[in-house]
């Protein structure tokens, strides 16, 4: 029979009646005649109060043991709804990361996926099962160990088992009913599309859009994986949610397919850096060492051999990038006149597959946050993607303007 891969996060798990309402919708696939593996994540809000009590009871952790504890939200949910699809009479068990088995490599709490053989789920699909109850976020390492594929792994887990399984398609379940041009908490006229190619799911998903993890993304980009976006609290039909597709299944779209912003951003400027070479792997280098996730870089002109360095950064992490950049300049790898911070910025970007085709977008862009007298801070692009960093308390402005200006309320 034809494989479905159908994935519920925490928030249409969270109770016993949400888990009946999920296996419904499980049931109603297998009456299609589909073979189901079901990926689950915790109970809403269990793996906070599961890390919550890690920390308080060893705030230096062993990270294997980390695992072993975090996981286990997961393995509740799935026991629960294979409880739940046998009492509709649908014949359902439940599979733990160890049993599958999902392997990984040995990173503890931000595992990779090696390989799912599937052996063992389509022999047990040829003896009459019809849903395999797989707990998401979960694998087993080369020692035998639980591990974690990092939060958000559910997403990365279903988009895999569809992989590796050949699924028709993986849907993915979550409190929303799709993706949307952009968030519709903030802009009132945001649109649901009905089709998102991988590419602009892929920005959008790392510019901030929280719909789906980005390796989740990726997966299904390099996989070909079609991965639907459907809400667990609205009535379905075929054509419903979000297929985030290839960009040849996609007929017709706009130009821009949607607006993205991260609001808490951080711009730091090295200012009078020597313009010399190796200059930028002197001041990146220790940065990536200390863990700090570097995006956006600018350099500026260089003047009497000096020049300044700006670059953005998770506001969170300003501290210790600034210690980063204190200990290098201590050590003599670099000599700077001074660090600036500016923690006040938010990045607010424009992605669409439609860009690489069309002249004008920047200009359209930058237009509409002159029209809001919005000043721009710093500007990156890529192919199908421009972003800029705004003071912070225009960003909702900014927004809004955008998503006007490029007429995202109207379909193609």
């Amino acid at each position: 029979m034809p494989i479905l891969v159908m994935k519920f996060g925490g928030t249409s798990v969270a109770t016993l009646d949400r888990i009946r309402r999920a296996a419904k919708r499980v049931g109603v696939e297998v009456a299609k005649g589909y073979d189901v593996i079901v990926i689950v994540s915790a109970m809403s809000g269990k793996t906070n109060e599961l890390v919550g009590w890690v920390g308080e009871t060893s705030p230096l952790y062993d990270a294997r043991e980390y695992d072993a504890v975090v996981s286990s939200g997961e393995n509740v949910t799935a026991g629960l709804m294979a409880l739940t699809l046998q009492e509709m009479d649908v014949p359902a068990r439940s599979w733990q990361g160890w049993q599958v088995p999902l392997r990984t490599n040995s990173a503890h709490g931000s595992a990779r996926i090696d390989e799912i053989p599937p052996e063992n789920i389509l022999r047990k699909f040829g003896e009459g099962m019809r849903v395999a109850v797989v707990a998401g976020f979960q694998g087993v390492s080369p020692e035998g160990r639980i591990t974690t594929l990092g939060r958000g792994g559910s997403d990365t887990t279903a988009v895999a088992f569809a992989a590796a399984f050949d699924a028709e398609r993986c849907d993915i379940y979550t409190d929303v009913d799709g993706v949307y041009t952009t968030d519709p908490r903030i802009c009132d006229k945001a649109r649901k599309l009905d089709r998102i190619a991988f590419e602009e799911m892929l920005e959008l998903a790392s510019l901030g859009a929280k719909v789906l993890q980005t390796r989740s993304v990726e997966l299904a980009m390099r996989y070909k994986v079609r991965l639907r976006v459907l809400s667990s609290f609205e009535e379905q039909s075929d054509e419903a949610g979000t297929l985030v597709c290839a960009e040849e299944d996609i007929v017709e779209s706009n130009v821009v397919a949607g607006v993205a912003y991260s609001r808490d951003e951080a711009k730091m400027t090295l200012i009078s850096v020597a313009d010399r070479p190796g200059i930028a792997a002197a001041i990146f280098g220790p940065l990536a060492d200390a863990g700090v996730n570097v995006d956006m870089i600018v350099q500026n002109i260089s003047e009497d051999g000096r020049t300044d360095m700006t670059f953005s950064c998770p506001v969170d992490q300003v501290p210790r990038a600034e210690k980063a950049m204190e200990d290098a300049k201590a050590g003599g790898e670099i000599n700077y006149h001074d660090l600036v911070a500016d923690t006040g910025v938010c990045k607010v970007s424009v992605v669409g597959i439609g860009m690489r085709s069309h002249a004008g977008v920047a200009a359209q862009m930058f237009q509409a946050l002159k029209n809001e007298n919005i000043n721009i801070k710093v500007i990156t692009t890529s192919e199908i993607k421009i972003s800029v960093l705004i003071d912070r308390r225009y960003m909702e402005l900014a927004v809004q303007a955008l998503h006007d200006s490029f007429g995202l309320d109207k379909a193609a």
